[in-house]
């Protein structure tokens, strides 16, 4: 033991030479975490190799060097030269994850690669030494051997190619085939977390700084986990669709008359001449028609769809503010505040296909009892009222009190107070819900199924207005069937997909793309009130 460690000190000069193998054995562990989701999503396909070795056989190669790596830090804390500071044994928890992972695997070896009857034996006693070895044992001993051992082994089965792109598993009693390009991303996502886990303890020195380094670790990697899937959940729609939905694109620049007018001086016209940028994107300017070789687009969809948004926060934004500052400035905290409470949450937890139900039952018999754009924004709108009220009470509860008291001090009066303090302090808070409850209801397809409209591929987009001869000389017209980019895309699903699998992807390719720029759109808005709030 060195002198910090014995003395109790809690700051540390310089990193031990155990801190820097753990850092470097979770760091590979994370790695092989975000590779193995790339796998999955078939981004990094398991069988592509990297100078001729399989992303498998890496991803295994990954494992078994934190599995080693953590099982030699074990030994070199108990008997070696490592220096570090374990508990006299482990916890229950430690016991229940080592033993949980070692019964899962010594049954499914057993069980379907030994062909025993007695597999659920053998799953109880691995699991059950396992778990007591880990749990009363020494922490530096049991955690590290057992738990290491178990990644790996799993490494050593990636690394080997046992189980990589060409195998399969068909479990007796089960109507399921799990293949390689699924199994051994899975098995490096699990090693890939129990490695943070144990490597993280072992850059802390064990001890209860090494718990606490593997518990946020764990969290550290599930938070990585969950980034690396949305990034490839991204990609995987953006590798399908992209090819498809920019199909036929065409561009260029030319010279030709711009425009011309009458010059009174020189009595004569004076054409002015510019270059004229022209662009065409058929999928996202066209119409679907199956009578034409024209490329099938998506704009009657793509305009819907921003229809739809649009009226929605029409619909649903002021009135979920001014509720929530109602309930929240204006109110008292009481038995009609928390029913209050209790019924928001409630409608932000109903299944959305209610809400298109009421839809179809209430609304459109009384929008003239057909499929309407009305229809469909009056319905995402109560789908987002409660988002906007629940977000906006949490906004503005959380502007300290101060700033009103130092308002209502100065002689400004309350309504004065929220307008031009607390609405501008929490308008950060309030744009993040509306962002959260547009990007909800822009993808939402079981109510717009029954409200919206009975033509999921129209050739021409809705024609929202019109010029008319009377006052106010625009009509505007919102019932009316329109289509949406989640209708459509669900009508190519549901009719089997097929033939239209290119465009199906592609359809789904422009609905990330529209609901991300929503998102940008209130990003960059709450950017702005931020800085202004700043000022």
């Amino acid at each position: 033991m060195s002198a910090d460690t014995m003395t109790g000190t809690l700051v540390r000069s310089e990193s031990t030479t155990i801190e820097r193998l753990g850092a470097v054995l979770t760091a590979l562990a994370a790695l092989t975490i975000a590779l193995s989701i790339l796998g999955l999503f078939v981004i990094v396909p398991v069988s592509t190799t990297v100078a001729g070795v399989a992303v498998s056989r890496l991803l295994g190669a990954g494992l078994l060097a934190v599995g080693l790596g953590v099982m030699a830090a074990g030994v070199g804390s108990q008997w070696g030269p490592l220096d570090a500071d374990p508990n006299r044994h482990g916890s229950p928890t430690d016991g229940v994850l080592v033993g949980l992972v070692w019964l899962a695997t010594a049954g499914l070896v057993a069980a379907h690669v030994a062909g025993t009857p007695l597999w659920p034996l053998i799953a109880v006693v691995f699991g059950g030494l396992a778990a007591a070895g880990a749990t009363f044992s020494q922490e530096d001993i049991g955690v590290p051997l057992i738990g290491g051992g178990f990644v790996a082994f799993a490494g050593g089965v990636l690394a080997t190619g046992t189980i990589g792109p060409g195998w399969q598993f068909a479990p007796a009693g089960f109507s399921v085939t799990l293949t390689g390009t699924v199994g051994a991303p899975l098995i490096a996502f699990g090693g890939g977390l129990l490695g943070v886990w144990i490597a993280a303890r072992v850059a802390g020195g064990f001890g209860a700084r090494g718990r606490q380094n593997g518990a946020y670790g764990l969290i550290g990697a599930n938070a990585l986990g969950m980034l690396s899937l949305l990034l490839a959940l991204v990609g995987f729609i953006v590798s399908k669709g992209i090819g498809p939905a920019t199909e036929g694109i065409r561009y260029g620049l030319f010279w030709q008359p711009q425009f011309w007018f009458e010059a009174p001086i020189i009595d004569e016209y004076v054409i002015v001449h510019g270059p004229e940028l022209w662009f065409h994107w058929p999928f996202v300017m066209n119409g679907y028609t199956q009578l034409s070789d024209a490329i099938n687009g998506v704009l009657p969809a793509i305009v819907g769809t921003v229809w739809l948004v649009i009226g929605t926060v029409v619909f649903a934004v002021p009135l979920g503010i001014g509720a929530a500052v109602f309930l929240t400035e204006y109110a008292e905290q009481g038995r009609f505040t928390s029913l209050i409470e209790i019924a928001t949450n409630g409608l932000w937890s109903t299944p959305s296909i209610v809400f298109g139900l009421f839809g179809l039952a209430f609304l459109v018999p009384r929008l003239g009892n057909t499929p309407s754009l009305l229809a469909g924004q009056l319905v995402l709108a109560f789908m987002l009222l409660p988002v906007v009220v629940i977000t906006t009470r949490e906004a503005l509860l959380a502007v300290p009190d101060e700033y009103r008291d130092a308002s209502a001090a100065l002689g400004v009066s309350k309504w004065e107070t929220i307008r031009s303090v607390v609405l501008p302090a929490a308008m950060p808070g309030i744009i993040t819900g509306v962002i959260l409850g547009v990007g909800r209801i822009a993808g939402e397809t079981a109510p717009i199924l029954l409200v919206l409209g009975s033509q999921p591929f129209p050739r021409d987009a809705p024609e929202i207005f019109s010029l008319t001869g009377g006052f106010p000389f625009v009509e505007l017209n919102l019932v009316q069937p329109a289509s949406a980019l989640p209708y459509q895309l669900y009508a190519v699903i549901s009719g089997g997909v097929g033939d239209d699998a290119a465009f199906a992807w592609g359809t789904a390719f422009v609905l990330l793309l529209v609901v991300l720029s929503f998102y940008a759109i209130g990003i960059a808005s709450r950017a702005f009130f931020r800085r202004k709030l700043d000022q």
